[in-house]
């Protein structure tokens, strides 16, 4: 924490400032209340960063999370969700010591995507009712959504929704003008200044208590014991998905950085053993701040307690002002979060990679606004698999070949005495998709004393929008480290999805696809000579 302390100042106090109006709206959605939202980022932001795997992740209440916990406020109020909350942390805990850390990797993209849009579509329609100014009803989101456009309807007033809109289009103008500014702080300050000075007749906040809550072990319900264990897995597992996934944002955002995951895992269950103490909810990492973090220019946990004391100072100095703030601009303020949720680009390029992929991304969207994040994620994971072992079956064939082929030639004795001109050539075998994509690649992140990697690809029989992914996001941390990427041999059908997901876009000239491996060695000797070692 002592390497750069002010940096770290900077950036605790830019993350607190867009984490406030998310903690009191995530607090409220969750059904608990503001004051639990603020509670969990304080509590859960300090003891993930002090015991977790990340050194630049911020932890708090998040949209995700609340998804999977209005069904158990609905069902055993507010000591159920604080249990499960404690539930959670211990099997948190329990992951972390198995190390299943690294098998959240397995999960494919098109899942990953497809359960972000699913979330999203779910905040957003949760935020209706308040965004409208009525409090709908129902047994599911859609049906909750559509009761408050109904009683909204029948005696339409407009100011709520006027709020809403007015935070939306806010948050919008200073992401585009000026995107160092916390559009949601200011948009939330105009919101309730414009109605404390014109005494609009709309919810608000409310009353927030001046200090953080005695620390107590909620009310255990015995008699529901045992139906609070699914709820608490499927906690704990969005949870270990939500953190590992944002670690790994943190990881790609910086050049240096690298998180131990089963650590992590830990840190995220000592923050849910934490936060219900204390009366929050569960917690998560969020990869919003912690995007956040890291481009304000973090480089130690210590921003992420500098973000937790000023959210406490905000607890203690500020609750007069924060009680003020109407309901509708955080509605704003969340849907406009899940509008951000959905990145349009990976969406397209995901369409656009293959129909098995884009299938596995729809039906997981759906799964999850339908059923909830445990289905969606076990559907998603059973499709693509079943995909993936349909490419493997197709790509076996029985094919002729000269007896000596250029690109399949044994290059062995060539490729080892590249390594003295501090080339190196690797031979990529058999399927690139989810389930072997990241232990195939894992080596070449840690590759030392190398200024050129030459990646055959040839030998490779399938590619999926995973392997793809992940092939991308490898070559780019190579790039980042100085170390120039060469592709050879790309079969003729894989450039479409490798197109889509970006690959060729990694690197770092567009002259560096070839179509044998001897011309990308003759190549890379040639940058190498040309190019001073070290730069």
């Amino acid at each position: 924490m002592g390497r750069a302390p002010r940096r770290d100042l900077v950036a605790g106090l830019t993350v607190g400032v867009v984490a406030l109006p998310l903690a009191l709206g995530f607090g409220i959605t969750s059904g608990l209340g503001a004051a639990a939202g603020l509670v969990t980022a304080i509590v859960a932001g300090v003891v993930a960063a002090l015991f977790g795997g990340s050194h630049l992740q911020i932890s708090g209440p998040t949209g995700a999370m609340t998804v999977v916990l209005i069904p158990i406020v609905a069902t055993y109020g507010r000591s159920g969700v604080l249990v499960v909350g404690l539930l959670a942390g211990l099997m948190l805990i329990v992951m972390a010591v198995a190390g299943l850390g690294g098998y959240v990797r397995f999960i494919p993209l098109p899942v990953i995507e497809g359960f972000t849009v699913g979330i999203a579509v779910i905040i957003a329609l949760q935020q209706v009712s308040a965004a409208l100014g009525v409090t709908g009803s129902g047994d599911t989101v859609l049906t909750t959504a559509w009761s408050g456009v109904q009683s909204w309807w029948t005696a339409p007033q407009w100011w709520a929704p006027a709020v809403t809109l007015g935070v939306i289009a806010v948050m919008w103008l200073t992401a585009r003008v000026r995107p160092g500014v916390p559009g949601s702080l200011v948009a939330v300050l105009l919101a309730t200044v414009v109605s404390e000075g014109l005494h609009l007749d709309i919810a608000r906040i409310g009353v927030l208590p001046s200090r953080v809550p005695t620390p107590h072990l909620p009310d255990i319900p015995w008699d529901h014991l045992q139906n609070l264990l699914l709820p608490a897995l499927a906690v704990a597992v969005l949870a270990a998905l939500e953190s590992l996934l944002s670690a790994s944002v943190a990881d790609a955002m910086s050049v240096s950085e690298r998180h131990d995951p089963d650590r992590e895992l830990f840190g995220q269950g000592m923050a849910n053993l934490a936060s219900p103490i204390f009366g929050g909810i569960p917690a998560t990492a969020a990869i919003a701040r912690t995007a956040v973090n890291v481009r304000s220019g973090a480089r130690s946990r210590l921003s992420a307690v500098v973000h937790s004391l000023f959210l406490l100072t905000v607890i203690l100095l500020l609750t007069p002002l924060v009680s003020r703030i109407p309901l509708a601009a955080l509605a704003g303020i969340l849907i406009a979060t899940a509008i951000r949720m959905i990145e349009v680009g990976s969406l397209r390029a995901l369409l656009r990679a293959g129909r098995g992929d884009a299938a596995v991304l729809i039906g997981t969207a759906i799964a999850t606004v339908a059923f909830d994040l445990i289905t969606a994620v076990v559907l998603g994971v059973v499709a693509a698999g079943a995909l993936a072992l349909r490419q493997v079956a197709r790509s076996s064939v029985l094919e002729q070949r000269p007896v000596v082929d250029e690109d399949h030639a044994d290059h062995d004795a060539e490729e080892h005495a590249l390594l003295d001109e501090h080339i190196v050539a690797y031979r990529l075998e058999g399927s690139l998709f989810f389930a072997a994509a990241h232990r195939a690649l894992i080596e070449l992140s840690t590759l030392s004393d190398v200024r050129v990697v030459i990646l055959r690809m040839s030998g490779v029989a399938t590619v999926d929008a995973t392997g793809a992914s992940v092939l991308r996001d490898t070559i780019a941390q190579l790039e980042q480290h100085g170390i120039t990427v060469l592709l050879s041999g790309v079969r003729e059908g894989h450039h479409g999805v490798l197109g889509a997901l970006g690959v060729y876009t990694t690197l770092a000239h567009e002259g560096h696809l070839f179509d044998s491996t001897p011309k990308a060695i003759a190549h890379a000797r040639l940058h190498v000579s040309r190019t001073p070692h070290g730069v």
